[in-house]
């Protein structure tokens, strides 16, 4: 069982936004935006085509020739060429401004011609770090802009590039930006399943010896889903947006496949509140499980110091400086023969007798 790495730093959710006053619709790049790279898929029902690297003479040269085209944006450096992709496909400057400045709040807006959805996905699950993919669509275009490469899109890939029947290069640009949105989503539940492996084994561990780390493990994997939780809840409001809403370019047969995501990422909810009150529990459980150890330290330690109270009193007593020969009755035993072995045994005596009596009482 993998345990949970608590020496990384989390990378905080962080909003750029442009200078205030900007203008609205300004694009401006995070300095540390990764290079802008483009990749083109082009897709008919009969077949297929995939330009990387591609350019924008590629976009004006392939795009009014395809039924549906998919442009694929990794890294938001490259301000002029976001822009100039925004021409093309006639986007919004203000769904542009979002996409370029990471960090909102996963959401749905609709436009004339097309819609904008902002998803967020699990980037990197040793270092928690998410990351924004804005997703553009309309009548046979799907345009995704990415902060870095790396992305759950290489099922949809293997899909498009699938042989005849082929859904995904038959129903439309509504039905892509389907699969992938249903990718980003369903990419939550091994993260998630895994961290319930991990609470599981976490449990396991506490009630055999509970550890002050895993105090630590359980209140991380519960700022985790916190965060998940955090993110999950405007996700399903944006599906639920994509379904009520009636837009030519989102057909009604697609509106049912929209529904089966919007379902799992109810369960993803469902999941991760679980997690969260199992977490809490836990932590609770943790604390009284300590607490109960303390206490059976503690009584242990106060039964050992009853024991010797009456032995260090005897010694006491026993050690004292008398002189029997002024008085017989100055402690006359301390002539006895036997004295040392009888005082010995008298003493095991009254521990063995205090044991028996605490036993007794079940207090052992």
């Amino acid at each position: 069982m993998a345990k949970a790495d608590t020496g990384k730093k989390r990378a905080p959710l962080k909003t750029r936004r442009p200078p205030v006053g900007a203008s609205p619709g300004t694009l401006i790049a995070d300095p540390a935006a990764r290079r802008s790279e483009l990749r083109l898929t082009l897709i008919s029902p009969e077949k297929y085509k995939t330009i990387d690297n591609a350019s924008i003479d590629d976009l004006n040269t392939h795009c009014e020739k395809w039924p549906v085209v998919w442009l694929d944006c990794t890294g938001l450096a490259n301000i002029p060429l976001i822009e100039e992709i925004g021409r093309i496909f006639n986007l919004h400057p203000l769904a542009l401004e979002d996409a370029v400045n990471t960090g909102q709040r996963p959401k749905v807006d609709f436009f004339e011609d097309h819609a904008f959805v902002v998803m967020r996905m699990i980037d990197d699950v040793t270092s928690h770090r998410y990351e924004q993919i804005a997703l553009f669509f309309g009548g046979n275009f799907v345009v995704t802009f990415q902060e870095r490469e790396g992305d759950p899109f290489d099922p949809v890939r293997k899909r498009i590039a699938g042989a005849m029947p082929n859904r995904l290069r038959s129903r439309g640009a509504d039905y892509l930006a389907y699969a992938l949105i249903d990718a980003i989503v369903d990419s939550y539940f091994p993260p998630i399943e895994t961290a319930s492996e991990l609470v599981d084994g976490i449990e396991d561990e506490m009630l055999n010896k509970p550890h002050k780390h895993q105090m630590r493990q359980l209140h991380e994997l519960r700022r985790d889903a916190s965060v998940l939780k955090g993110v999950l809840w405007p996700m399903r409001d944006a599906l639920a947006t994509l379904i009520r809403n009636d837009v030519p370019f989102v057909k009604a047969e697609t509106k049912i496949f929209f529904n089966d995501t919007l379902d799992h990422s109810l369960r993803l909810i469902e999941l991760v509140e679980n997690q969260r009150d199992m977490l809490t529990g836990l932590i609770e459980m943790h604390v009284s499980l300590t607490q109960a150890r303390t206490n059976d330290v503690i009584s242990y330690l106060t039964i050992v110091s009853v024991i010797f109270m009456p032995l260090t009193f005897l010694v006491g007593v026993w050690g004292m400086n008398f002189d029997t020969g002024s008085s017989p009755w100055n402690m006359p035993e301390l002539k006895a023969y036997y004295g040392y072995p009888l005082s010995l045994a008298f003493m095991a005596l009254v521990a063995a007798g205090l044991i028996a009596f605490f036993k007794w009482k079940k207090w052992l």
